[in-house]
């Protein structure tokens, strides 16, 4: 590897793509733009109208660092220290898991129910579990003016990540953290609970890609013995925080659509919804009480 970086644009990201192909890099072009563009504070149209501007020597030396810990294999928006969600750019911290666009099957799944009920009532009241950057709860926030959120977690981190987030997009007003083992400490009820919750079985969080097992908090990966145990806690602790007129809505693994399904109906719910996400897989569940 080079020990020295060009000091003008376009030589910079080509040699910052030859840098990250060279380490096996999944997509070296994308990730050379998003480190360049990030540290140096220029953008793709001046890097293709003004290849020969010359760049910050602390730029050079921030955007050096940050392509050592991407061949390191650190991924690109733990480096950036945040990722775009739903349109929504949420800071990241080692108590969060990365929000991805799967999570956002989520938001479009239970959008019409909370929005529908913020129209009819003028409010909606949000359970975030398991809120991590806050993403869920703030997405629906931002679509829904009538909505308000608690977002849940147990890691202390997170929920001030979440919170900071909030204060960023102009939420905080109607957005509130809860340090809480599920629902040890919830109150109160709620038209809607979401939760995107660990669903990895334990035994398969060491065959996860590298980047995932290395990066992401396990907390927020580990599902039980065999990826359910969440699920069965939502399902048997819920009712009590619900409104009358309510909808559950979880994400799920690929493959667990009949069992979390099961766990919910046998809990006197039905199942109102199911939507897969852009890869066709199943991803998420919404449910309401059978006899509300």
């Amino acid at each position: 590897m080079a020990d020295i970086l060009p000091g003008t644009l376009g030589p910079l990201l080509r040699e910052a793509r030859h840098r990250l192909a060279a380490a096996g890099v999944a997509d070296p072009a994308l990730d050379a733009w998003l480190l360049v563009e990030h540290f140096s504070g220029t953008t793709r149209t001046q890097a293709i109208a003004e290849p020969s501007q010359t760049v910050r020597e602390d730029a050079i030396a921030a955007i050096d660092v940050a392509l050592r810990r991407r061949v390191a294999g650190e991924p690109v928006h733990r480096i950036l220290g945040f990722r775009e969600f739903y349109g929504l750019r949420l800071g990241l911290s080692p108590e969060t898991l990365e929000p991805r666009p799967d999570t956002e099957t989520l938001v479009e799944a239970i959008l019409p129910f909370a929005r529908a009920t913020a129209e009819r009532l003028g409010e909606c009241r949000i359970l975030d579990l398991g809120t991590g950057t806050g993403a869920i709860a703030l997405a629906l926030l931002i679509a829904v003016p009538g909505a308000v959120a608690t977002g849940v977690d147990i890691a202390a981190g997170a929920l001030a990540t979440a919170m900071r987030n909030a204060c960023e997009l102009g939420l905080a007003d109607r957005f509130e953290t809860l340090e809480s083992d599920w629902f040890a400490k919830v109150s109160g009820r709620y038209h809607v609970i979401a939760a995107n919750p660990p669903y990895i079985p334990s035994r398969d969080i060491g065959n996860l890609q590298d980047e995932v097992r290395d990066f992401d908090p396990h907390l927020a990966l580990d599902g039980g013995a065999d990826g359910l145990g969440p699920y069965r806690i939502i399902a048997a602790e819920a009712t009590r925080f619900l409104e009358a007129e309510c909808r559950v809505a979880v994400e799920i693994g690929h493959t667990q659509r009949n069992e979390v399904t099961d766990i919910f109906l046998a809990a006197g719910y039905r199942l109102s919804g199911m939507f897969c996400d852009l890869g066709g897989n199943d991803r998420v569940l919404v449910f309401e009480r059978a006899n509300p």
